[in-house]
């Protein structure tokens, strides 16, 4: 019932939380600061103890001694590991839901789906290995993993999860924002069996990030987050061979501008509740996210009247509050970011609609979910992460150079489509 689970997230709030380094050789040394709530700073989360820059180079060296006793345990056993941890997280749904949304600001719903997420990784990777591992397979070595804040639970689960089934040793550097609930699945995999050399966990800033891709024997990075800093590790790496001679694999996801288009034949009532779900849900805070929504002229008019009604009906405030819709940004510099572009769309007579913030936002770092209609594309130079929907209009006879603007725009991660027409659709995916 939701009295039960209004419950147990108030036992998880009661927590005394600290995200320390769990490291091979059981030290813990280095700075303490505080975690707090971004929907509201006077709520302390618990504490991280970030470790050192200049003990990366000792770290990995630990997680390379243990890669061979790791790899050489039976892929079926890693794989059981992975298993093992799935059923600790599902028993242990509510504290880690009360960590998230605490923590990532993200509301009930968000938090259920992210640790169903991470469980999913677990056992998908898990499968995996017993599907396609056999002993003609070699691990590449340790691994260093940086996950994002948006998905602390299950990217952060997902990377770790790929890397340690295949045998390597991870390194797993949780967001600085968001170390308490990395540093609880870490602790479920080491009691699922993982041992503690095969997986550390290395809290800290973008320098130990630094300082761990750039250590010796670093084998290979796996990197959520911005283009931007994917740019600098790929840089980073491109200096180096591995210890074996070879290019250092870098996997990275990355964000975009995302689109969709909505001819007149789309019905107004299913597009608006897709843009509501995809523009403003965790305040727009995920790489999928839709940043520019086009109508067609035609219904232009209609659609956006609809859709500021919905918003309209949207809640904003503290996660932890189960009626919550809308949470916080994750910063006081990503939240200065985003109004600092919304400013400049006024500046250049682009209409902004907001929704106004609600008595009790004013200890976090919050942002009102925010339209703007454009004249061009061109006005967006980035990608805006947060509760911002771009809207521009088209004609129809105007598509193919919709979608050229919209290629010429960079690499996005989804793209959406509304209509009822099967040559609208051919004719688009065509592009």
């Amino acid at each position: 019932t939701l009295a039960e689970l209004a419950g147990a997230l108030a036992g998880s709030a009661a927590g005394e939380w600290h995200a320390a380094p769990l490291l091979a050789d059981g030290s813990t040394a280095g700075e303490t600061s505080d975690v707090v709530n971004p929907a509201d700073h006077r709520d302390l989360v618990g504490r991280v103890t970030e470790i050192r820059a200049e003990d990366a180079e000792r770290i990995v060296g630990m997680a390379a001694d243990s890669v061979a006793a790791w790899a050489a345990t039976a892929p079926a056993e890693r794989a059981a590991c992975l298993d093992r941890a799935a059923d600790l997280m599902e028993a242990r749904i509510e504290p880690l839901m009360g960590i998230i949304m605490r923590e990532a600001g993200k509301s009930a719903a968000n938090a259920i789906g992210e640790v169903r997420e991470a469980v999913d990784f677990l056992r998908y990777y898990a499968e995996q290995a017993r599907r396609t591992l056999g002993p003609s397979h070699l691990p590449l070595g340790p691994i260093v993993c940086i996950s994002p804040w948006n998905f602390p639970l299950a990217i952060f689960t997902g990377q770790v999860a790929a890397a340690l089934v295949a045998g390597n040793a991870v390194l797993a550097k949780p967001a600085e924002e968001t170390p308490i609930i990395a540093h609880e699945s870490v602790k479920i995999l080491h009691e699922a069996g993982v041992p503690a050399g095969a997986l550390q966990f290395v809290p800290g800033a973008g320098r130990v990030g630094a300082a761990l891709v750039d250590a010796s024997k670093t084998a290979g990075v796996m990197f959520t987050g911005s283009t931007e800093a994917a740019r600098l590790i790929q840089a980073q790496l491109a200096e180096r061979l591995s210890e074996s001679g070879k290019p250092i694999p870098l996997i990275a996801e990355t964000g975009g501008q995302n689109g969709m288009i909505v001819d007149s034949s789309a019905l107004a009532e299913q597009v608006v509740g897709d843009v509501i779900a995809s523009a403003f849900d965790s305040a727009g805070q995920r790489c999928s996210a839709l940043r520019v929504l086009c109508l067609q002229d035609d219904v232009a008019d209609r659609t956006l009247a609809m859709l500021k009604g919905a918003l309209k009906e949207l809640t904003l405030g503290r996660t932890d509050s189960l009626n919550v819709d809308i949470g916080p940004v994750i910063t006081a510099e990503a939240r200065d970011g985003i109004i600092k572009h919304i400013e400049r769309m006024r500046e250049l007579g682009n209409k902004v609609e907001q929704l106004p913030l609600p008595a009790g936002t004013e200890n976090g770092t919050f942002v009102p979910p925010t339209i703007i209609e454009l004249k061009t594309l061109s006005d967006l130079k980035r990608e805006v992460f947060g509760p911002v929907l771009h809207v521009i209009r088209f004609r129809r006879a105007d598509l193919d150079r919709l979608i050229d603007d919209i290629n010429a725009s960079g690499y996005g991660l989804t793209f959406g489509l509304h209509t009822r027409l099967d040559e609208t659709i051919a004719h688009v995916v065509s592009r």
